[in-house]
């Protein structure tokens, strides 16, 4: 039976794998002979620093897709098109310059994406080419999962409880792209030209290597291997930053070089069997689908409260509220589990997900600082910085997201520091001013007497910054703040 066109172009995005690709694979299905093409988007590689862990992330796991491709296809002419352009323009004038007749790709329901997406479709439609997406970076996604009433979920628990109703084996199986690789297409010019450098699109090595974060494919499945055997205490040790207890897995779902099919489908199977550190991680991947169908179902949450009324709530504002902000982005708070953190993401890209639930709670509700703030700040330096859980972890942290916490429910810096690294192994490793101190005083060293202060070597002030603000009076003035909302909450 003849397939429906003779050539496409398959636009890699956020997945970065050809193993279990639905797009890829419909491309496969559809078309006689499939071209691939990634592009370094100059409309959001510019604005970047010159050394950005993610770029050099993706541009790494280009390489290994480059060769995943070719060792698919067993043929020396084929291979990934990579180029630095604009998308927009450059796609379309790919697919006029290779005369395909679709276009097809994987969805992407940023705003921003979705902008992208329908001036590629115009452009395209104009050149007489189709373009296609598929869903391929969550189970279920836009309206897929909804209440009785037709409604879009804004609550996780009855959100959950309806996607494992729904879930069937149908929605964890494979995409066999393999099966169909042999319509993998030469370029009329022969082998396409290698993956450029870093150097090639105006960009400089960054610590990732030295971090030794594992990239493409194989490295998801390295990370994969190493946790499988962990996660029957994942419920238990995930919440210590000190200990190896989450998958690390996130970066390789941002970027799609793990099917989000294959480690739902092993979550499932496990939490069946009776294992609760499998249910505990499905739950996690589970807000990850419940966020990104608020994202594409609630798009004013980029930049607006998901509950309106927060929008009125006054946040500090001038100069000194600009360096509150910079004393918690340097780590400068004199809060050491806070600072720790904060010293943890500007050295790795990596913030633990307790830590980022204290932090962020400090920024909003100790120093009265707009959640935006934090959100850009995160979306700048977070290795797996993905718009849907980034805007959702921080409106739950403000309290004015979908099923956030509520506002009078502030996190304690000290009592979340003595519960969730009392020996102070995780503080240590990013505050080694303060190794010294014993774990007693290590969570408060403002609290500390002066003669254990002076036998640790240490002088509040000057080796380690005093509180920039006393909790206890912050979040009084927090409740107050929140009073405009207080009635409807």
């Amino acid at each position: 039976m003849p397939k429906p066109y003779h050539s496409g172009l398959f636009w890699f995005r956020r997945d970065l794998r050809a193993h279990d690709n639905a797009g890829l694979h419909q491309a496969l299905s559809e078309c006689e002979q499939v071209h691939c093409v990634f592009v370094l988007d100059r409309d959001i590689l510019d604005p970047l620093p010159r050394q950005d862990r993610r770029v050099e992330f993706i541009v790494r796991s280009l390489v290994e897709l480059d060769a995943e491709l070719r060792e698919l296809a067993q043929r020396p002419g084929v291979g990934l098109r990579v180029e630095h352009a604009r998308a927009v323009e450059a796609v379309p004038a790919l697919a006029q310059r290779l005369g395909v007749q679709a276009v097809f790709c994987n969805h992407d329901d940023e705003p921003a994406a979705l902008d992208r997406d329908a001036q590629v479709r115009s452009t395209l439609a104009r050149q007489g080419q189709a373009f296609h997406t598929r869903k391929d970076h969550v189970i279920f996604e836009r309206q897929e999962v909804l209440t009785q009433s037709g409604t879009v979920y804004g609550v996780f628990t009855p959100y959950k409880n309806a996607w494992l109703k729904k879930l069937t084996p149908f929605y964890l199986r494979p995409y066999p792209v393999a099966r169909h690789a042999s319509a993998l297409a030469e370029g009329p010019e022969g082998a396409p030209p290698p993956v450029p450098s870093l150097a090639d699109i105006g960009f400089e090595p960054s610590n990732l290597q030295a971090l030794r974060l594992p990239t493409g494919r194989s490295g998801a499945q390295a990370l994969l291997a190493d946790f499988l055997p962990r996660l029957p205490q994942y419920g238990q040790a995930r919440d210590f930053p000190a200990i190896k207890g989450p998958s690390y897995l996130s970066v390789h779902l941002r970027f799609g070089t793990v099917s989000i099919r294959q480690l739902a489908g092993l979550a499932h199977e496990r939490a069946q069997q009776g294992c609760a550190g499998a249910a505990t991680w499905l739950s996690e991947l589970i807000w990850r689908d419940f966020y990104v169908q608020i994202l594409a179902n609630h798009p004013r949450v980029v930049t607006h409260s998901f509950k309106p009324e927060y929008d009125a709530i006054e946040w500090e504002q001038g100069p000194e509220a600009e360096a509150l902000f910079q004393a918690w982005c340097e780590g400068r708070t004199g809060y050491p589990l806070v600072d720790a953190a904060m010293l943890q993401l500007n050295q790795t890209g990596y913030m633990h997900n307790r830590l980022r639930m204290v932090v962020a709670s400090f920024l909003v509700k100790d120093l009265g600082i707009d959640w935006r703030w934090g959100e850009r700040y995160f979306a700048l330096y977070l290795n797996d910085f993905d718009l849907s859980a980034n805007n959702g972890g921080w409106q739950w942290a403000s309290s004015s997201g979908c099923d956030a916490q509520p506002y009078f429910r502030i996190f304690n810096p000290i009592s979340q520091s003595e519960k969730f690294d009392a020996d102070g192994k995780f503080i240590r490793r990013y505050l080694p001013q303060l190794a010294a101190l014993p774990n007693a005083d290590l969570h408060a060293p403002w609290l500390a007497r002066p003669l254990t202060l002076q036998a640790a070597g240490l002088r509040l002030g000057q080796d380690y910054p005093l509180p920039i603000v006393q909790h206890d009076q912050a979040r009084e003035r927090t409740l107050a703040r929140y009073a405009v909302v207080k009635k409807k909450d």
